[in-house]
């Protein structure tokens, strides 16, 4: 039985910035009733465990507790629709991305910090049934019918991440079956059929921002700004559908 599948990619929820966006995606959430949700990852951006930022200005006055908020909150107006409606929820799939991995990395390089903060400071577990994590250096992997999901795919011993100039040919090339990631903002679909006949997707879904973000500079204009809709999902195969974030505004904003 074929199924519908939403995935929403990196939200970068951030203490500078409000979270009204999540609660027009909230209201698609109630209006689609897809059977499956994929939260990819970089839900919370937590920029004060940013290891590029320490030393400078931009770093001044950040706080964990203010990152942790901003996430919760963002959570909230996500599912709050959802949960209120007491009817069957979507199977939810978290998986898990570098900037939460960031809590991780932080207490490896800092063991001192190991008890005073923590993954679970995410509360992941109060919206999602199943959460992805991490396998060492590099995003997991979950498949739900047929297409593999991961934050991002490794390009090979490295570990680094899969990329290129067309990302989403890249994850076919490399995977050989159905994939979706997250992490680079673009948006990438690309479909092929194998020898046996079987149509496998490459996509890349962008990200679920509605500010400008200042480390990027010019490379915020590049970025897909808005969430991907699988419907008729079995065996990998799917009819994708990409919705901007300013359709989500142009259709839910009066919510915020």
């Amino acid at each position: 039985m074929s199924r519908t599948h939403l995935i929403i990619s990196d939200q970068h929820a951030h203490p500078e910035f409000h979270n009204n966006r999540a609660l027009w995606l909230g209201q698609l959430l109630c209006d689609l009733k897809p059977d499956v949700v994929v939260n990819i990852g970089d839900a919370a951006d937590m920029p004060s465990l940013s290891s590029y930022d320490k030393g400078k200005k931009a770093f001044q006055g950040r706080t964990y507790k203010a990152d942790i908020n901003s996430h919760l909150d963002f959570q909230d107006k996500l599912w709050s629709a959802t949960f209120s409606r007491k009817k069957k929820l979507p199977f939810r799939v978290f998986c898990e991305g570098n900037h939460e991995e960031r809590i991780t990395r932080a207490i490896n390089i800092q063991p001192e910090l190991d008890g005073a903060i923590h993954f679970d400071d995410l509360g992941l577990r109060d919206y999602y049934t199943s959460i992805v994590r991490y396998s060492g250096n590099s995003p997991g992997v979950t498949e739900i019918d047929g297409v593999s999901y991961a934050h991002h795919f490794i390009a090979g011993i490295s570990g680094k991440a899969l990329s290129g100039l067309h990302p989403a040919d890249a994850l076919l090339s490399k995977n050989y079956t159905s994939s979706t990631a997250g992490h680079s903002h673009l948006a990438s679909w690309s479909t092929q059929v194998t020898a046996n006949g079987r149509r496998i997707h490459g996509c890349t879904v962008g990200c679920y921002i509605d500010y400008h973000t200042p480390w990027a500079g010019m490379a915020n204009q590049l970025w897909f700004r808005g969430v991907v809709v699988k419907r008729n999902v079995e065996d990998g195969n799917y009819d994708p559908q990409f919705i901007s974030i300013g359709a989500l505004q142009k259709a839910y904003g009066h919510l915020s």
